[in-house]
């Protein structure tokens, strides 16, 4: 049987982890494990993770998390089916269940009271949205672009095809949709490619050529604007947190991060970081890092660094939706070789919480926990904890 448990989706399709996790020594795996010990006390990893059972998954079923819902497409029936369940009680029935036109992929977030179901092709790219109620799964409305949630609003564009980076970078026009009939309100045209972050009624649009508008999401008005310099722009690269902008790029033969105010995108601070490859994720607050040398996290107002993790390089970050005042959740490998370690990382660093069994595997967050495959038909829950 093969389930696919869909991992993530953010400003289009990025992959969540782009390496492997390092080999673990056998050492380090002794005294992580010790270090969780010492933390979880005893039967405490028991009492925070009881599983639940989820629901039993068909064969090649897609499963997603949006807001307060799991869901599961099943591709199988000729039209497939989408079946929606209360992600803090999945062993019950499902909420609602409906037929999906048939797609090659899907992924879905939550705008207000109503849920974007994209459909995607054989190449990962966004073919159309379709508008339904979070109630009911009943369709609103459709547009054959990609719809994102910003916030309670909308707002719609053409993905750059792109078989080896779907979702990267967007091109046309980008609308504002009205959520409640999916017309469109305002449009305002792309000279070039370009990258698209949804915020909560804002919508950040960064040009190939490095400027940078912020654009109110209900009316399209210009909040603001800048110019940044030359940077592998990407879903991932600048990112945002509250009223500071934070980009990776290029300077003096090195690599730095530099902070920005918004909307005014007045430069703040520069701090240089180490070549190579870098993972930046907003976390409660915070830029968290992922790097050769290990995790950390700075604060995006000032640049401070404010903890480091070492071992932290070794820990894969659970995909899931981004949400910048939430921690992280992680997992690394226990001294066994079986079973995972569980660990939360935000503003006041990480904090190891629990021990996942072994036969546990393809972990997502989904609302307030972890939806997993155990080997079985059906997926189970793990409530998790936040530091």
């Amino acid at each position: 049987m093969s389930v696919l448990i869909e991992l993530g989706d953010d400003r289009g399709a990025p992959v969540e982890e782009r390496r492997p996790p390092p080999q673990v020594s056998r050492r380090w795996r002794v005294a992580a494990l010790a270090a969780a010990c010492v933390l979880l006390g005893g039967a405490a990893p028991a009492a925070r993770l009881t599983p639940q059972p989820g629901p039993a998954v068909p064969a090649r079923a897609t499963v997603l998390g949006a807001g307060p819902l799991l869901l599961v497409v099943d591709p199988e029936p000729n039209p497939p089916t989408l079946s929606a369940y209360d992600s803090a009680a999945p062993d019950g029935p499902p909420r609602w269940r409906v037929t999906v036109p048939p797609a090659a992929g899907w992924s879905a977030e939550v705008a207000g009271d109503l849920l974007l179901l994209v459909e995607r092709d054989q190449a990962l790219g966004a073919r159309v949205t379709t508008a339904r109620s979070l109630r009911t799964g009943q369709p609103v409305w459709r547009r054959p672009e990609r719809v994102y949630a910003a916030g309670n609003e909308a707002v719609a564009v053409s993905e750059v095809r792109s078989a080896s980076e779907p979702g990267r970078r967007v091109e046309g026009t980008v609308h504002g949709v009205d959520p409640a009939t999916g017309a469109t309100r305002w449009s305002v045209p792309l000279p070039s490619t370009a990258v698209l972050r949804a915020l909560p009624g804002r919508v950040l649009l960064v040009q190939d050529d490095g400027l940078v508008r912020l654009l109110d999401a209900r009316d399209g008005t210009e909040r603001g604007r800048g110019q940044l310099p030359p940077a592998d722009y990407g879903p991932d690269n600048p990112q945002v947190v509250g009223a500071h902008l934070v980009l990776r790029h290029p300077s003096g033969g090195a690599m730095a991060l530099t902070g920005y105010d918004l909307p005014g995108l007045a430069r703040r601070w520069q701090v240089p970081v180490q070549p190579g490859e870098l993972i930046l994720r907003p976390c409660q607050g915070l830029i968290c890092g992922q790097d050769e040398q290990g995790r950390w996290a700075i604060d995006p107002g000032s640049g401070v660094r404010v903890w480091t993790w070492p071992a932290g390089a070794r820990w894969r970050t659970v995909a899931g939706p981004r949400v910048p005042a939430e921690p992280l959740v992680v997992l690394g490998m226990a001294a066994d070789g079986r079973r995972s370690l569980v660990a939360t990382v935000g503003r006041d660093g990480h904090r190891v919480s629990a021990v996942l069994p072994a036969g546990v595997t393809d972990c997502r967050r989904v609302g307030a926990g972890l939806i997993c495959r155990d080997g079985t038909a059906r997926v189970t829950f793990w409530p998790i904890e936040g530091p």
